[in-house]
C-alpha cells in the first residue's frame, strides 16, 4: 500500500480538475489512484458530477465503492501511465458512465507515485484507439467476446506502435481453429508449437508482448474461441472463394477474406502501411478501424490505397 506525502495536493487537484471539467464541458471527473483517501472529502469537491476512481488496489476500490462513487479495477499495475488512463476510460465508456464523444479530466500520478500531481483534459474521441464490449457485440459471431476483444485490442496495439519504430503488418485468424490449421499450412518456424496452453493464452499480458515481437515475421496467428494461440507463422492455403473488396488491398487482405469465407473463424488484419485494422467474416469487411484517428466505420467503405 501506498501511504500519500500530502492529501491537500490530491484534493487540489480534484477540484482543479472539477473546475476544468465545468469549464470544459467534460463528464466526469476520473481520479487514476493507489492509496487511499477520505473519499466524503473528495465526493465534496466534485458536485454534480460523476467522479471515477481507477486502481489496482482492492482496499481502494472496496473504500470508493463504499462512498457510492464508480469504480474501475486495473488488472495490470506494470502497465504505462497512458495504458492505465486508455484502459480507464474504455471501461467507464462500457458501464456507460461516460459516452464516447465526451471529455474527461484526468487525475493522477505523473511524477511521483506517492503524491497525485498532474490533470489532464482528455476527449475521448482523440483517445480511443480500442474497441469497447458494444461496439464488438454488433458483430453476429460465434467467437465469445472476451476473445474478440482481446484480439482486436491487441491487433491496434500493433498498428499504432509497431515494433522498436518501424510499421508492422500481420494477421489473426480466431475461432474454429480446427478447420483453420486445416485450410493453412506453416509458413517458417512455429514460436508457440510445444508450450503449455496456459502459456499461450492472450489474457496473459506476457503473451500479448511476446506476439507482438512475433508479428514482425511472415504469416498470421491462429487463435482459439478461448483466446489460446494454436500457431503462428501460417499460410493461408484455402480453395478459392469469389471476393468482392475494396479496391486497393493486398494480398494480406485477400486471404483473411477468403479463410473467413471458408471456415467459422474472423480474420483480423494489421496494414503495414498505415496500421489500419479490419475484421472480416463470411469474405467481407463489418469492421475498420483506424489507429491513429480513432474513426470506426461498418459494412461500407470508400476507396483505400494499401497494398498489403
Amino acid at each position: 500500500m501506498v501511504s500519500p506525502r500530502d492529501h491537500n495536493a490530491l484534493y487540489s487537484c480534484v477540484s482543479a480538475a472539477y473546475g476544468l471539467s465545468r469549464a470544459e464541458v467534460a463528464a466526469a471527473v476520473l481520479l487514476l489512484i493507489d492509496f487511499e483517501a477520505d473519499w466524503a472529502v473528495l465526493s465534496e469537491r466534485v458536485i454534480n458530477l460523476p467522479l471515477l476512481v481507477a486502481t489496482n488496489i482492492d482496499q481502494v476500490a472496496e473504500g470508493a465503492i463504499a462512498a457510492g462513487l464508480g469504480v474501475i479495477r486495473l488488472d495490470h499495475p506494470e502497465m504505462t501511465i497512458s495504458d492505465r488512463l486508455t484502459h480507464a476510460i474504455l471501461e467507464a465508456v462500457a458501464a456507460e458512465w461516460i459516452n464516447p464523444g465526451s471529455a474527461v479530466a484526468a487525475v493522477y500520478s505523473s511524477f511521483d507515485s506517492e503524491s497525485i500531481d498532474t490533470i489532464s483534459l482528455i476527449r475521448l474521441n482523440e483517445r480511443l484507439g480500442k474497441l469497447t464490449a458494444r461496439d464488438l457485440r454488433m458483430l453476429d459471431t460465434k467467437v465469445p467476446l472476451e476473445t474478440l476483444k482481446l484480439v482486436v485490442d491487441l491487433a491496434v496495439e500493433i498498428g499504432r506502435e509497431g515494433r522498436e519504430g518501424k510499421p508492422v503488418g500481420t494477421m489473426f485468424v480466431v475461432g474454429d481453429h480446427r478447420k483453420v490449421l486445416d485450410e493453412s499450412r506453416p509458413g517458417g518456424f512455429d514460436f508457440v508449437k510445444g508450450y503449455p496452453r496456459r502459456e499461450r493464452s492472450l489474457a496473459d499480458f506476457r503473451v500479448r508482448e511476446g506476439i507482438k515481437e512475433i508479428a514482425q515475421l511472415d504469416g498470421m496467428f491462429v487463435v482459439a474461441s478461448d483466446g489460446t494461440v494454436e500457431a503462428s507463422c501460417r499460410i493461408v492455403d484455402t480453395a478459392p472463394v469469389e471476393l468482392t473488396l475494396t479496391t486497393g488491398l493486398g494480398s494480406r487482405h485477400f486471404a483473411a477474406a477468403a479463410i473467413s469465407k471458408n471456415t467459422h473463424a474472423v480474420s483480423v488484419t494489421v496494414s503495414e502501411t498505415n496500421g489500419t485494422v479490419r475484421l472480416f467474416q463470411n469474405g467481407e469487411v463489418i469492421l475498420r478501424i483506424e489507429p491513429f484517428t480513432r474513426a470506426m466505420k461498418w459494412k461500407s467503405f470508400q476507396a483505400e490505397s494499401t497494398a498489403d
